[in-house]
């Protein structure tokens, strides 16, 4: 059969897309099984390659706008990613635990009965060079 046209497997990708890019996901395989079922595809190898181009294609709409699909799809995509409100947010957090200074920082503006905000545990101060010799190694310093 020879070597697949990329301007054909680029277009047939495309319009895969538009009709069902409901279906369509940012998976190869499960991009692949759709193809296998909506579309009649002369050979195994020409369906790998428009599934891999329409992976590509839809990784891309992620991202922003792409040439050659309707600009509709995309605005509609762009708008269900904007209107996402996640059901807790990913920064709610029990209980935050500051040292010292940062407490001493936020009495200092009035800020220290925040809620959640707590005192960590104090543990002794150990140099970093601890146990071994300055200058990492047994090395005498720069020559």
């Amino acid at each position: 059969m020879g070597r697949v046209r990329t301007k054909t497997v680029k277009k047939s990708s495309r319009q895969v897309i538009e009709r069902y890019y409901s279906r369509m996901t940012l998976d190869f395989h499960v991009n692949k099984k759709v193809l296998q079922e909506v579309a009649i595809i002369p050979s195994k190898r020409l369906r790998n390659k428009i599934a891999g181009f329409s992976t590509h294609l839809m990784r891309r709409i992620q991202r922003g706008p792409v040439r050659g699909i309707s600009l509709k799809l995309q605005e509609e995509e762009r708008e269900r990613r904007m209107d996402f409100v996640p059901d807790e947010s990913a920064l709610k957090l029990d209980s935050i635990l500051v040292d010292k200074e940062t407490i001493d920082m936020l009495a200092a503006l009035g800020m220290a009965d925040l809620p959640g905000v707590e005192k960590q545990a104090e543990t002794p101060a150990v140099p970093a060079y601890a146990g071994r010799a300055p200058y990492g190694g047994g090395r005498r310093g720069p020559l």
